[in-house]
């Protein structure tokens, strides 16, 4: 279960005084526990990576901001904060990676984007970001 993960790094945290650590994954614990509470059962695996990657897309966003406005100091501290939440991912598969396994999904030139996005996301859930299967999903169709 990464809820269980993510509570003991918060506790190894919150042991080593990590203001950032903890405050990250804090944050993180209290996502899971809402969905968890919203949906009155437990999270699957894949609904668990998929608030990962919300709150890692939340974090980019973030990233930009303070990358256009010149903030140093938030820049190093959401690069840090990406690096804690990508830690919870499964191994991210490369553009390369993922060309076989859409092609043998039937993937193929002239589908339309959002049919082959349909086969697509359920595939690669959790294995690879939006914009990574959108990119490689485009240069297929």
């Amino acid at each position: 279960m990464l809820k269980t993960e993510v509570f003991d790094q918060l506790k190894h945290a919150m042991k080593n005084k990590d203001v950032t650590a903890k405050g990250v994954l804090t944050l993180l614990k209290s996502a899971l526990d809402t969905a968890e509470k919203e949906k009155g059962a437990e999270l699957s695996s894949e609904e668990e990576i998929a608030i990962v990657n919300r709150e890692i897309k939340q974090t980019n966003q973030s990233l930009d901001g303070a990358k256009q406005a010149g903030r140093d100091d938030l820049i190093e501290k959401e690069e840090l904060k990406l690096t804690i939440l990508k830690s919870f991912l499964p191994k991210q598969l490369t553009e390369e990676e993922i060309i076989p396994l859409l092609t043998e999904a039937g993937i193929a030139k002239g589908m339309n984007m959002g049919d082959a996005m349909k086969i697509a996301k359920p595939l690669l859930a959790g294995k690879a970001d939006g914009a990574t299967i959108s990119k490689v999903v485009k240069s297929l169709i």
